[in-house]
């Protein structure tokens, strides 16, 4: 098995177990014996179980931009989206937005790492903090700075957009949890997410197109 195969099998492996047992439940000797290694062949290639966990977050996070530039949307970067969702019609963003939630619901190691963190959160406060900024701040300060910039060019109605951003996003993040939780709810919470998008298009976009 070459090095790089041996380094991915371990953040897989120890991704499948933090996500169900939690970081401080999962031993280095438990991660080996998962990809069939020893536990002192692991050290060759992670520092210790912390610099598992770091490299995770590091791989989720780009696994993430990588594929949702995929679907035209670049949460890192707002200047990207604006000619996407500009001028945009109800149908296209409510396409869009069932995507990037299909994906994050279905993708293993995106789905993974959400309930890893889930269960992270009540850890310390430092992950707490981190879960925070990456599921929540990140997310509502994006769309923050796309309907500001909407709204600057006549497109969204003048309202607070920090406001609107937050409107905007806690129905989707509520929704992702209830299927994260409830994986039998998945249907009815793409009827909501759908029925959301929309109610929020009519509202505050202001010019039809």
């Amino acid at each position: 098995m070459k090095q790089d195969d041996t380094r991915q099998r371990i953040l897989d492996k120890a991704l499948e177990l933090f996500s169900a047992k939690g970081y401080d439940a999962v031993g280095v000797a438990e991660i080996a014996k998962a990809v069939g290694i020893k536990a002192p062949s692991l050290y060759n290639h992670f520092a210790s179980k912390q610099a598992i966990f770091d490299a995770l977050v590091e791989s989720t996070t780009a696994r993430y931009e990588r594929d949702t530039d995929a679907i035209d949307i670049h949460a890192q970067g707002v200047r990207q989206d604006v000619s996407t969702f500009s001028q945009i019609t109800a149908d296209d963003l409510a396409e869009k937005v069932r995507q990037l939630f299909v994906y994050s619901l279905h993708d293993a190691a995106i789905s993974q790492f959400r309930r890893m963190m889930t269960l992270e959160q009540f850890r310390s406060p430092a992950l707490a903090a981190y879960c925070s900024q990456r599921y929540v701040d990140r997310v509502v300060a994006y769309h923050a700075a796309l309907f500001r910039t909407l709204i600057a060019q006549g497109e969204l109605r003048g309202e607070d957009p920090d406001m609107l951003a937050l409107m905007y996003v806690s129905p989707v993040i509520t929704l992702l949890g209830v299927c994260d939780r409830e994986p039998q709810r998945e249907a009815e919470c793409l009827a909501k997410l759908d029925a959301h998008v929309r109610l929020f298009y009519r509202t505050y976009n202001a010019s039809p197109y």
